[in-house]
């Protein structure tokens, strides 16, 4: 299956400064997971039982992504003096991640090919590949000693995708419906940046696995739309709404956008000039103003052009007026983003009131740049030219990505 994911656990045999050269190995050991199986943006903790006091082992990550490119992460590990290594809590001496994080392994696997802070994890369409495998296995004293596997998901069985154009649906994107015998839920309009298109399906698969009705809009870059991102209309995003509101398992009255980079500008915009279609809004990596139109690969040619418009007109907002937004934003920001200056972008939102009075909230992550995004717990990159570290704007997905959630509702 493209996208398997091997994660395996061998020794420091010989290699760990300081260890007695007659340390006894473990021949056994046993590996608890409190989720075999999950979706994908769901952390697992693990432990790892049956060792001696004291042991180390060396554990290694194994990845193959959907482009067939190999990734691998490595950490160095003491067990306690209960014979356990709780990847929670233990603190790698060496390895391609620091302090304790449970998920280090998964996010800080690094590619064999080119740069891995300029390089990102592909992952697979949830249609073909609705999941994939982690295997895990514990090795010491030249021996595997143990070993597990997990299943990280996509989507739930009963997921369903359709594909809009504009031409049959006035609006171009992917809707994703839950399976039909839940309950109504909150809709969420993910609006991209300035790659165009619609981007990743699985977003859209994992919110739609946990109920949300989801379109992933393509707003420029797609057939039936413009070419660049120039004079794109605010009523093109309320027809979107308007059909994500009419699914059949959504809640009409809890409509969320969600919008990264670019796309934060409409979200913002969205929920201030339509309050009666949009609930919130989630604004990663934000800019406070509506910025020029965007042309690809030519970054000055749309300078003395509109991005937005609204009834024909265009949108000039410096800053982005938040006062008649009906529920909250929550903007997401970076400290090290050098795209633009998202960290004090999203504090600004954190200052403004919404139309009830009640202020506007932001999650700030300092090391972190302009790579946070829904999807957690994959290696993304870091430095030039989106700013932060791998760590840091893993750890800041991972971080926001519960947040965004709880926004949500259940």
């Amino acid at each position: 299956m493209a996208g398997t994911v091997t994660l395996v656990l061998l020794a420091a045999a010989g290699c760990a400064g300081g260890r007695e050269p007659d340390v006894k190995h473990s021949r056994t050991a046993v590996i608890h997971l409190d989720k075999p199986v999950a979706l994908a943006d769901e952390p697992v903790h693990t432990r790892i039982s049956g060792l001696n006091p004291g042991e180390d082992i060396t554990v290694t990550t194994h990845a193959t992504d959907a482009d067939g490119t190999t990734w691998t992460g490595r950490a160095v590990l003491d067990a306690d003096s209960k014979g356990v290594v709780d990847l929670d809590r233990a603190k790698p001496r060496a390895g391609t991640y620091r302090g304790a994080d449970g998920m280090g392994l998964f996010w800080s696997m690094t590619s064999a090919k080119g740069d891995p802070d300029k390089s990102w994890f592909r992952t697979d369409d949830p249609q073909k590949a609705p999941a994939y495998q982690v295997r895990l296995a514990v090795r010491t004293g030249g021996r595997t000693i143990a070993e597990r596997q997990l299943t990280r998901t996509w989507r739930v069985s009963g997921v369903h995708r359709k594909a809009l154009t504009v031409a049959h649906d006035k609006v171009s994107g992917e809707l994703f419906l839950p399976p039909a015998d839940g309950p109504r839920r909150a809709p969420v309009l993910i609006l991209g940046g300035s790659e165009g298109g619609t981007g990743s399906p699985v977003v859209g698969a994992l919110l739609a696995s946990r109920g949300h009705p989801t379109l992933s809009l393509c707003y420029f870059g797609c057939q039936g739309r413009p070419k660049n991102l120039v004079g794109v209309s605010l009523e093109y995003f309320a027809s979107a709404a308007r059909l994500l509101r009419k699914q059949p398992q959504a809640d009409p009255n809890r409509l969320m956008v969600i919008g990264g980079s670019r796309g934060s500008e409409a979200a913002q915009l969205m929920a201030q000039y339509y309050p009666g279609l949009v609930d919130d809004a989630v604004a990663y990596m934000p800019s406070r103003n509506t910025n020029a139109a965007y042309y690809r690969g030519c970054y000055s040619c749309g300078r003395d052009q509109v991005a937005w418009t609204r009834n024909g007109k265009g949108l000039h907002l410096i800053p982005i007026p938040l006062n008649h937004v009906r529920g909250t934003v929550l903007a997401i920001g970076g400290g090290d983003d050098r795209v633009w200056s998202s960290f004090p972008s999203a504090e600004s939102v954190a200052q403004e009131r919404n139309a009830t009075g009640h202020k506007h909230k932001a999650l700030l992550y300092p090391k972190a740049g302009h790579a946070i995004g829904p999807l957690t717990y994959l290696p993304v990159s870091g430095g030039e030219p989106w700013g932060g570290t791998r760590a840091a704007n893993a750890r800041a997905a991972a971080d926001s990505w519960p947040h965004v959630l709880q926004l949500l509702g259940p």
